[in-house]
């Protein structure tokens, strides 16, 4: 068995300090991993990510984070991952990791993701630059997530992103905003792999369940969402 603990959405700064530390002091007796899905910071400097790494670093377990859209905000993105990556904390984008754990071999992918929307209702890779771009950066992420999931060799596969791969997990948000929470590609890359958990954040005021078309169970753990410094989840 692989427990896993996961939260994204923290938003660090320097007011923030200290609000999660309490306990994750506890958490190597709870989970053997701790995921974090972007949103890091609130605005993506080098001194926000100076305060995730006091935050989540040294907690006795690895620590592995995609970044989110705040994470890029003030295009400072290669610092941020310096800093992330000098605390020991292991950022990945469209690749994977294998841990060899206690309970097993853990393979993650992870990505940010983007946007686009869900089928049914999603933008299209026709018209304007601009759109098809948007649609574009979309479906080359996804494909790229899709094989660094593929190419992971474990006992079981985490997908990590920001932007959620089903809608699911955005019940309670505006259906207007769907289209900038998530994307179906990132549902079908996962189920494109024997994944055995997706993980994503984003969706403050969305919901924590949901499953891909192919039955991957699929959690929101954006902080807002499941209100705790991290939620543990459970591989056997």
């Amino acid at each position: 068995m692989i427990r896993v603990a996961a939260v994204g959405d923290v938003h660090m700064d320097a007011d923030v300090l200290g609000r999660y530390r309490p306990a994750l002091e506890h958490l190597p007796s709870k989970a053997d991993v701790l995921l974090l899905a972007g949103d890091l910071t609130r605005h993506g400097t080098t001194e926000e990510a100076e305060c995730v790494a006091r935050e989540f670093a040294d907690l006795g377990v690895p620590v592995i984070t995609v970044l989110g859209n705040h994470d890029y905000h003030s295009d400072q993105v290669e610092g941020v991952v310096k800093v992330l990556k000098n605390a020991g904390i292991q950022v990945l984008e469209c690749a994977g990791t294998v841990l060899e754990l206690p309970g097993g071999r853990l393979g993650v992918a992870g990505t940010k993701g983007f946007g686009g929307g869900f089928a049914g209702r999603c933008a299209s890779e026709f018209g304007e630059p601009e759109m098809k771009a948007f649609v574009r950066h979309t479906r080359q992420t996804a494909e790229r997530f899709g094989q660094a999931l593929r190419s992971l060799e474990a006992d079981w596969v985490i997908a990590l992103t920001h932007y959620a791969p089903v809608p699911d997990t955005l019940l309670g948000e505006p259906p207007e905003i769907y289209p900038f929470l998530g994307s179906y590609q990132l549902g079908q890359a996962i189920d494109s792999a024997p994944t055995a958990l997706a993980i994503h954040g984003h969706a403050h005021c969305g919901t924590e369940r949901g499953t891909t078309p192919g039955g991957v169970r699929v959690r929101n753990v954006a902080q807002p969402v499941i209100r705790q410094a991290y939620s543990v989840f459970q591989l056997s």
